[in-house]
Parts: structure tokens; sequence; C-alpha cells
């Protein structure tokens, strides 16, 4: 199940989510054509989670900064584009809803919210993680408290045969976030083992449902 668009018009123009869309790609067109070794690039501003948690600094890049680096880092052209469409799809609604500066500080805290969850997850850890999953995750929770009934247009596949089909933001989104928890509590049974960090993306949704409220613009009444 692909999520591809929804039909929740916006009033004002996503300047943000669009800016986080072209810094991400830029990023990782550098890391592409990187000439060296792009493992030295990934353990230098990659979030190592053991180093989250004891502030080692035996990183290059401080681990606390790491936290922001890692968010504009992809592992490949599938995870990029997977987090960008998401991006894409949710991220304008939120800005709209917020405002571009609260919006981008929602993004961002969003983002340290999943990452400090999967350090916590795996205190030991010494695999660097990267990607934009864990903010994007933050979008997911504030979309699905704000817009639950939003339809989401949807590509459904059935073996050989694709379908679109239009489904509310709460089954689309819900559907995601269940997947996250099997698979999150599956992979707690692998130890040392690189892969998808599960539960940055279910830190990052729980903070953004949680957190949303705050960052909304207050309602003015005038007399």
């Amino acid at each position: 199940m692909i999520p591809f668009k929804d039909n929740n018009p916006t009033s004002t123009f996503p300047f943000v989510t669009i800016g986080l869309i072209a810094l991400n790609t830029i990023v990782f067109i550098f890391k592409f054509f990187y000439s060296g070794d792009p493992r030295q690039i990934v353990f230098t501003y990659g979030a190592i989670p053991n180093y989250l948690l004891t502030l080692n600094t035996m990183q290059p890049v401080h681990p606390v900064l790491t936290v922001f680096t890692s968010m504009f880092m992809h592992g490949g052209l599938f995870h990029i584009a997977g987090n960008m469409l998401y991006l894409w799809i949710f991220g304008n609604n939120i800005e709209d809803r917020l405002g571009h500066m609260r919006f981008i500080i929602f993004y961002l805290i969003s983002g340290i919210a999943a990452a400090y969850s999967h350090a916590i997850t795996e205190p030991t850890s010494m695999i660097p993680m990267v990607g934009a999953s864990g903010a994007v995750s933050g979008i997911l929770g504030a979309y699905i408290l704000l817009f639950p009934h939003a339809r989401i247009s949807t590509l459904i596949f059935f073996g050989f045969f694709v379908r679109v089909i239009t489904l509310p933001a709460l089954f689309v989104i819900g559907f995601w976030i269940a997947i996250q928890f099997i698979n999150g509590l599956l992979s707690k049974g692998v130890v040392n083992q690189g892969g998808v960090a599960w539960f940055a993306h279910i830190g990052g949704f729980v903070f953004g449902i949680i957190i949303i409220k705050f960052f909304l613009k207050s309602k003015r009444r005038y007399y």
C-alpha cells in the first residue's frame, strides 16, 4: 500500500516542506558522487545510539550535532524516495496549520525525539542511524490527529494488479504505524544488525501526536 497524494487543500505555499525535500536531495546527491568511502560519511554524520547516550566524542562531529546531520542523510534511493514522498504528501498540510517557523521547529524536535527513542532501545549499538524517517513520523502523528478523515489516494497491489483506492488518513497512517510496531517488536530478537530503526519511527510518531497541540496557532476571536 503506497499513498501518493491527499485531497487536503492548503491556503499557504509550503516553502519549508519544499526546502526540506531539496536539502535532503542535495545531501543525497553529494553522498552519491562522493569520491571517498561513503561509510566514512555515515559514521561521521550519522547518529550512533551509544554515542548519543554516553556523549562519547570519538566522532569528528559531536553526538548531539549528529542528531541533526543524520536527519538529512539517506542510505539509498528507495530510502530517500519513500521519506520525501511522505514528507510531500503530509508535510504541506502540517506546515499550513502551524506556519513556516513553527513547522520547521516541530520537524526538527520530532527528529530529535525519534533519534533518542531509537537510542534508548539500542543503547549499546554502534550502528549509525540516518534518514528523515523519524521527523517525518512526527508529521504523520500530527496529521492523523488533525486530519483523520482526509482522503488519501493510495496504490494497492493485488499480485500483478494495481488499483488506486481513496482511503481515510486514519486508515492509511494507522496501517503504517501498526506495521512499525509489529516490525519493531520482531526486531528485538535481532542483535547488532543494521536495518530499519523501527523505534525511531514509533517514537517520532507518538511524539508528534503528543506535542502537536502545543504548536497549533491560537485562534483569536474578534468582536
